[in-house]
């Protein structure tokens, strides 16, 4: 698993140009049945990839959180919204709140998630490949392609299966 999260950026780096190609055809004209075949290739991918052998997402990147996450993640941690908000997040530069630093600060050694149950939106549906309207985050999938193993399968996968 490692070697292919090694190799995981220069993968992506060589499919850039071709997935990006296939996201401009598929936003143009997605099939009718897209939502159906991600959530299909989503599954499939995840009987096979087991997150907690990877966990690349939260080594590298960090998701944003929403007021929504704050409220409930600083309730789980008995704070008050404004000390979780100082102890862990800060703003970017498009005025969300994300992580002070990656890796994530509430991952742990064995790649579990010490806030699992209340873990942010972003996390919960991370890498996005189930989401509604697939091809409206096209943008966001070539960015998880380079740091997802699986986000990665899943759009190698559906490039065999639509065809333009």
């Amino acid at each position: 698993m490692q070697d292919q999260i090694n190799n995981l950026p220069k993968l992506a780096k060589d499919k850039h140009k071709e997935n990006k190609t296939f996201f401009t055809k598929l936003k143009k004209k997605p099939p009718k049945q897209l939502d159906y075949l991600m959530q299909e290739l989503h599954e499939d991918e995840f009987e096979r990839t087991d997150c907690l052998e990877c966990a690349n997402c939260c080594k590298t990147t960090g998701p944003l959180f929403t007021d929504k996450d704050i409220q409930r993640i600083s309730k789980s941690f008995k704070m008050k919204e404004q000390q979780f908000i100082e102890t862990y997040l800060r703003l970017d530069e498009e005025n969300d709140y994300v992580l002070q630093s990656v890796p994530c600060t509430f991952l742990g050694a064995d790649n579990y998630c010490s806030i699992y149950d209340v873990r942010p939106k972003a996390c919960r549906e991370f890498p996005h490949t189930d989401r509604k309207k697939f091809q409206q985050i096209s943008n966001l999938t070539l960015k998880n392609v380079a740091i997802c193993p699986a986000a990665f399968n899943i759009v190698e996968e559906m490039k065999k299966r639509i065809q333009f």
